[in-house]
């Protein structure tokens, strides 16, 4: 029993620590959904325990703890995508926005060369 209380804690922190982030500007919502998303599931597991144990067994794994682990790891591996797409998205934004510094580098060179 304590288990599920601690594991109902520590989610509903991190749930709460990401909604606070965001609230102080810290984070946007954009980088939030998936730890929130992540967190929630977590907060839905620590409550309704027979599901996970359910689950576990469902998707053939002797113990609940080799599921849960193999969960922690897969929400490791989500993230770190949805954070490369993200920096992905970033860089071709600085990419974009150094062009146009470039070109307008160049028109104010121009300008002052007729001048």
């Amino acid at each position: 029993m304590k288990i599920h209380l601690v594991s109902l804690l520590v989610s509903l922190l991190i749930f709460g620590l990401v909604i606070d982030l965001v609230r102080r500007h810290r984070l946007t919502f954009k980088y939030a959904i998936g730890w929130l998303l992540i967190s929630a599931g977590a907060i839905f597991l620590a409550i309704f325990d027979q599901l996970l144990f359910a689950l576990a067994h469902f998707l053939g794994f002797e113990l609940p703890s080799n599921f849960i682990f193999f969960a922690v790891l897969s929400m490791f591996v989500f993230l770190s995508l949805l954070l490369t797409v993200f920096l992905c998205q970033q860089n071709e934004r600085n990419d974009v926005m150094a062009q146009k510094i470039a070109i307008l580098e160049f028109e104010l060179k121009e300008l002052k060369k007729k001048a």
